[in-house]
């Protein structure tokens, strides 16, 4: 497979990226600036849509407007430059930010945070009328997210823990249950960060301090590697006409001596592999 870096920006920590359908281009995030990015494949140009406070993770609405998921618990709807507050704080996020985030198949979000001040991290759901409610505690770091092809099962990593878990996924109310190893890394110098799920059920998962990514068959057995010139590379998502081009993006663009000649950029592979969809959120629409 033959990566290439579409858009050599130098992210502190590039994440998040989200295929837009409707628009055919890709979008991401740099959580420390709150840029967010998007990217025209058919002029392999790109552009900043926002820049301003961190933004921790984002999803793409039904009706085209963003919900940025920031610090201390702030989740805001942006739409064409203006930003009306959903929820202004969570006392439990005093001391620290959301992370990755994931829309359900109704349209509801899965939201997970970095350690707060004790250590510990949160995984919330945000349900379409907009009340939040806490569905994990107990987790080291709250990282990638993605579903199996059947909508039945949901992917979970915890960074801290090298662990990626597995749930059943009931989509009449959002709950999980049955948690099972899908993963347990016995790398303790790297962590699993974000993830996708391919259109065969295989989980794609980008490695920070391994300057790789990895597919991994359902039963958790490796199949694939593809190393990137970024050591820190963070989440991926299918995009393209027929979701067959992986995206990747990666952090460290502000040590690239250290983190790699192209750390910070946003890479693409044109897998051979269709991936899916990912689902659009539908909070307060």
């Amino acid at each position: 497979m033959k990566l290439e870096a579409v858009v050599d920006v130098k992210c502190k920590i590039g994440e998040g990226p989200l295929w837009h359908p409707q628009e055919k281009r890709l979008y991401w995030v740099d959580i420390p600036d709150g840029i967010l990015f998007r990217y025209d494949p058919l002029t392999s140009r790109h552009e900043e849509i926002h820049r301003g406070e961190l933004i921790g993770g984002y999803t793409i609405q039904e009706d085209g407007s963003f919900l940025f998921f920031m610090d201390k618990g702030l989740i805001r709807i942006y739409r064409n430059g203006n930003q009306a507050t959903l929820i202004n704080e969570v006392p439990e996020l005093r001391s620290t930010r959301f992370n990755d985030v994931i829309a359900d198949p109704v349209g509801r979000v899965f939201c997970g945070t970095m350690p707060d001040a004790d250590g510990q991290a949160y995984l919330y759901r945000l349900d379409t009328d907009g009340t939040l409610d806490m569905v994990l505690d107990g987790i080291g770091l709250s990282n990638g997210m993605g579903f199996t092809p059947d909508k039945k099962q949901m992917y979970h990593v915890d960074s801290k823990k090298h662990l990626i878990s597995i749930f059943d996924y009931n989509e009449t109310d959002g709950s999980l249950s049955n948690r099972k190893v899908f993963l347990k890394l016995d790398e303790n110098e790297i962590e699993p960060d974000g993830l996708t799920v391919d259109a065969e059920g295989h989980v794609w998962v980008a490695f920070w301090n391994a300057g790789c990514i990895r597919r991994f068959a359902p039963d958790g057995r490796q199949v694939l590697e593809v190393s990137v010139p970024a050591k820190k590379t963070t989440s991926m998502t299918f995009g393209g006409n027929d979701y067959n081009e992986l995206y990747i993006t990666s952090a460290g663009g502000d040590d690239r001596p250290e983190d790699g000649t192209q750390a910070g950029a946003l890479f693409r592979i044109r897998a051979g592999i269709r991936g899916l969809p990912e689902h659009l959120s539908r909070v307060c629409i």
